[in-house]
Formats: C-alpha cells, structure tokens, sequence
C-alpha cells in the first residue's frame, strides 16, 4: 500500500498564494505545508512510497520532489493531470488508475488532518472492506460539507454536497483507503464519472460505485480536529490547526 495525494487543483479563492502555487503548497505552519503534513502522516504510519497527482502549477511541486523525498524518506511519483484547470477531481483520481492497483491511502491535498485519520483507517483493515472513507459523524454540517448517509452493515447509501445536512450521517473528510481489489471497478466508475459530467468530484465516483450495488465503507475518525482549505477563512483554521501536530 501506498500514499496518494490530489494536489492538481488551482486553488482560485485562495489567491495570491495560488497565483505561484497548487493549492497543496501553501504554507500552513512557517514553511510546512498542507502536502508537508499529508507525506509526515504517510510516513509515519509506515508508507515509504507516494504519488502525487500534480497540474495547475505543477512545475512547483517538481522543484520540490527531491527535497520532499529526502525529508520524509520517501520515494515519489508525480502522476500528471492535463486538464486539471478544466475538469473536476474525479478525472484527477482516474489518472491514478495505475495507482490505485497498489492499495493507497487516499488524502485530498487540501486537508489539514492528524495522523490519528490514517492509522484509524489501518486499523479498520481486514474485515472484506475495499473501500474505506474517514468520516466525521461529529461536526455539525452545513451546505459546502461532502455529506455522507449510511446504513447499519451496507455502508455508503448517499455522498454528496447536495443534501440537507440534517439527513447526513457525517461528512466524508477527503481521506480514503482503497484495496487493490478495488482498483478497476473505481477507476471505471470514475470513467463513467467524469464522462457524464467533468465537472462532477470523485464522490460522485463513489456513489457511482454504490449504485452499482458495490459496498462502500465508512469508518468515524472520533473527535478530530482538521480543515478543508478552500479559502482564506478555512487558511486561517489550518494555520490554527497546523501547529497542533
């Protein structure tokens, strides 16, 4: 199993910082970074290789791949997305399709999570699951929230932003394990996915999965502290949260 990171997004409301940078690569803690943080959590649950989905300003991240590499011993692939200022993330997850048959540790590369996500994934293992999402069942949601409905012994039943928040289970926090036995079938969801609509989310892959009758599963991360960086408002939570770890 390996690490994989989307940071191909361009990160439009939080510029001037995304003027120079994916959205992955603005600092958080002094010069660490939300991709600093995800590769320390990989690392210290025992990864020692990663990919890292770059496109917008991706040109930043190879400047950096070696030192990253030498930081936090581990050995990256860059995995290029050539319409990443185009098209939504479930083409960007698709063009690690090669990836996912490895098994990964999926994170958005705008969330600002503990490592306590990853190793409560891990341990979530062995049970027939292929597909396991970090889900916060605490937080109180709103509109903007990736929303998720469960069932009791059949998973995922609904994820989407467009739900009445009072309905959800919890909001699926952008950290997802994913077998190697579901390698193919996610990646023709997500095929299926971004050809109805390139502006639809890898989420929507998942539901895609889900109404085909696969099992997606979910696994609470408990009273966890973390932040999607979307904006400047959410930047100033992560700086908050950053220093915590």
């Amino acid at each position: 199993m390996i690490g994989l990171v989307l940071a191909a997004g361009a990160g439009r409301r939080l510029r001037p910082y995304t003027d120079t940078l994916p959205k992955a690569l603005v600092p958080v803690d002094g010069d660490t970074t939300v991709l600093d943080l995800t590769l320390g959590n990989f690392a210290e649950v025992g990864l020692t290789e990663v990919a890292i989905v770059v496109g917008y300003r991706k040109e930043a991240v190879y400047a950096r791949k070696e030192a990253l590499e030498a930081k936090y011993g581990l050995k990256i692939t860059l995995v290029d997305n050539d319409k990443a200022e185009e098209w939504n993330n479930a083409y960007s997850l698709w063009c690690a399709r090669d990836v996912l048959k490895r098994g990964v540790i999926l994170a958005n590369g705008d969330t600002v999570h503990p490592v306590s996500v990853e190793k409560t994934l891990l341990a979530a293992r062995g049970k027939g699951q292929k597909i396991i999402l970090a889900l916060d069942t605490v937080k109180n949601l709103a509109d903007e929230e990736m929303k998720v409905i469960t069932q009791d012994g059949k998973g995922v039943q609904r994820i989407t932003k467009l739900m009445d928040p009072a309905t959800a289970t919890g909001e699926y926090i952008g950290v997802t394990l994913i077998e190697p036995e579901a390698a193919e079938e996610l990646a023709d969801a997500l095929k299926t996915t971004f050809e109805r609509d390139p502006d639809l989310y890898y989420e929507d892959g998942y539901q895609e999965l889900v109404n085909r009758g696969f099992t997606v599963d979910v696994e609470p991360i408990g009273e966890v502290t973390w932040v999607e960086i979307d904006n400047h408002e959410d930047l100033a939570k992560g700086r908050e949260i950053a220093c915590q770890y």
